[in-house]
């Protein structure tokens, strides 16, 4: 995983794709982070996208509930690729599920590195984004 490698999100709402640039443009910005911030709103579009860039992702952020694959679909369909299952990349959910305890279940049974409810203001979403990409910056990986 590469500290300063992008940050991928997959979200197919344009109303929270809107909110979530804005702050991670601020939270990047504020702390000087130079990773590159991907946005993908279709998510059957990210094992393609994954495998043809040359650097490696720092971390993956993924809505739950999107047409065509669904964010627990397509973590299985990267963790069990040949090609992506070893590079590293912490999957992490945001989701307007965040209080659905069979989610929460099933995501930590799949192994992801975090489980988190889409905040509610603006200022919520930068301080869960200051918290999250703080974390995998100090956090060791192979």
């Amino acid at each position: 995983m590469k500290k300063n490698g992008d940050i991928i999100v997959i979200e197919d709402d344009a109303d929270d794709r809107e909110i979530l640039i804005e702050a991670f443009e601020q939270v990047m910005a504020e702390n000087k982070y130079s990773n590159r911030l991907v946005v993908l709103e279709d998510s059957a579009t990210v094992i393609d996208y994954l495998k043809d860039i040359t650097s490696d992702p720092f971390l993956l952020m993924s809505d739950i509930n999107m047409p065509k694959v669904d964010g627990f679909t397509l973590r299985d369909r990267i963790y069990n690729d040949p090609q992506l299952k070893d590079r590293c990349i912490p999957y992490i959910f945001l989701t307007t599920s965040g209080n659905n305890e069979q989610y929460i279940q099933k995501a930590y049974q799949m192994s992801v590195q975090g489980y988190f409810s889409k905040p509610v203001t603006f200022d919520g979403y930068k301080k869960l984004i200051t918290e999250i990409l703080g974390y995998w910056k100090l956090c060791k990986t192979p």
